[in-house]
């Protein structure tokens, strides 16, 4: 394929991009992109590159520190991301940001499990330690649903400590799901395939019935947090989507692509309604692009597919802005099948046609591109081109069919970040634990 960059275009973007230059102003234009708005959605083109999880850490820090954000949203499960939540503001039980990221043992333990993200915890709980008392500590909650048994025994376990009745209710309401051996893709296959009654209605009586002893506990002695409530009532729900969406998974891609995104954005405003206490609340998402980035400007929202980017614009509008990463070449930690060891692959050089190509021949090796600053920049980017996205696998051989789709970059983001020579993560863990979840597409994202 011929390349169709025009040198006059190379110029255009060069004038146009703000050079990362890898000190504290670099992403003044940025944060005043950003202004007031509630919502900061930063995404990554792939699982496991380093750069992409630094200069997205960079980001939030100036966002919690300046803006006053509280929470930041990842593309995790539930109750994982939570024991970090508790590490982070202070009240957990793990005396190191490593121990609070144990409950990541699913594979790709990576994705979380690196020396990245444990950077980042550690300055969080630093700085909700240095706040005065009175200051909301800002947070760390996952968006995720693929931890169904993780959150059937979270349920119970709180049900436990606040109504043990309740409690064996759950237990029998949820033993719907013992025949499958705590494998969520068995269950979904089985289900799907009308082998065994679903679970449906057994894991939406169990998120009806907490929900609605809700007010109940809540008035009781105070000995449980009003946290730990809306932890519990979290993980009801999260048990009563993921058993649709496992069984959702064999009816075909879109209907489980849409059921998932849908959980990460009714989570999301579920937190926001939660931690909202008479004043608006500012929340950064991380996940990666093919999540953050309008799907109405992509190849997936043309065969049908929405996401968590088209689904927060769609309700908050200018008060959220959506952030994406890209890269030319480098290294990055992936896998070459679901469930294999984490391997340091190298990225091949961006295709012809592709953004990545087109950002390569930019005279900065890293930059920031704010879509609405040059209108001449954003009207050579409309047309459609190549963008690449890499999740937990990576497959060189095939990477035109499973790592790239069409994308029109001004309205899928309102900021792009391009490092042009990116590194792999450093994960804690080099081993991989069994993974009984299907990959998901593209490749694990």
């Amino acid at each position: 394929m011929v390349s169709s960059i025009h040198p006059t275009q190379i110029d255009i973007l060069t004038a146009t991009a703000h050079p990362l230059d890898g000190n504290g102003a670099d992403y003044d234009p940025l944060m005043e992109r950003i202004g007031d708005a509630r919502l900061v959605l930063v995404g990554e083109a792939s699982h496991g590159t380093h750069d992409f999880y630094y200069e997205r850490a960079e980001i939030t820090k100036r966002l919690i520190a300046e803006k006053g954000f509280t929470a930041v949203a990842v593309e995790a499960d539930w109750p994982d991301a939570y024991r970090v939540n508790r590490f982070v503001r202070g009240v957990g039980d793990d005396q190191s940001g490593e121990r609070a990221l144990a409950n990541f043992r699913r594979f790709p333990t990576w994705m979380w499990r690196n020396t990245d993200v444990l950077r980042f915890l550690m300055w969080l709980q630093q700085h909700n330690g240095s706040q005065p008392a009175a200051v909301p500590k800002a947070g760390f909650y996952g968006l995720d649903l693929c931890s169904m048994y993780s959150s059937i025994e979270a349920v119970i376990t709180y049900l436990d400590s606040v109504d043990p009745e309740a409690a064996q209710r759950a237990r029998s309401r949820y033993s719907c799901f013992d025949h499958f051996g705590e494998d969520s893709q068995k269950y979904g296959y089985v289900a799907a395939l009308n082998l065994s009654q679903s679970c449906e209605d057994e894991a939406v009586s169990q998120l009806l019935d907490l929900q609605q002893r809700m007010a109940d506990y809540a008035q009781r002695d105070g000995r449980i947090p009003e946290d730990e409530h809306f932890y519990a009532e979290q993980n009801a729900r999260l048990v009563a989507n993921a058993e649709e969406y496992y069984r959702s998974m064999f009816r075909g891609r879109v209907s489980s692509w849409n059921l998932r995104d849908r959980h990460m954005v009714q989570t999301l405003d579920a937190l926001i309604n939660h931690l909202s206490s008479g004043t608006a609340q500012k929340v950064v998402v991380w996940a990666h692009n093919s999540h953050l980035g309008d799907a109405r400007a992509t190849e997936m929202g043309h065969r049908g597919e929405l996401n968590v980017g088209q689904l927060v614009r769609s309700k908050y509008g200018d008060e959220a802005v959506l952030v994406g990463f890209s890269t030319y070449t480098g290294t990055v930690a992936a896998a070459t099948n679901w469930g294999d060891p984490v391997e340091i692959k190298r990225v091949q050089p961006g295709l012809p046609n592709s953004y990545e190509a087109l950002f390569h021949e930019v005279e900065h090796p890293r930059f920031l591109l704010l879509m609405d600053d040059d209108q001449e920049a954003t009207d050579l980017l409309q047309p459609p081109r190549l963008e690449r996205a890499i999740g937990v696998i990576y497959r060189p051989e095939t990477e035109r069919h499973s790592h790239y789709f069409e994308a029109t970059l001004p309205q899928q983001f309102d900021a792009i970040i391009h490092i042009d020579s990116s590194r792999a993560v450093e994960p804690l863990d080099r081993t991989q634990p069994p993974a009984p979840e299907p990959e998901t597409f593209p490749s694990g994202l």
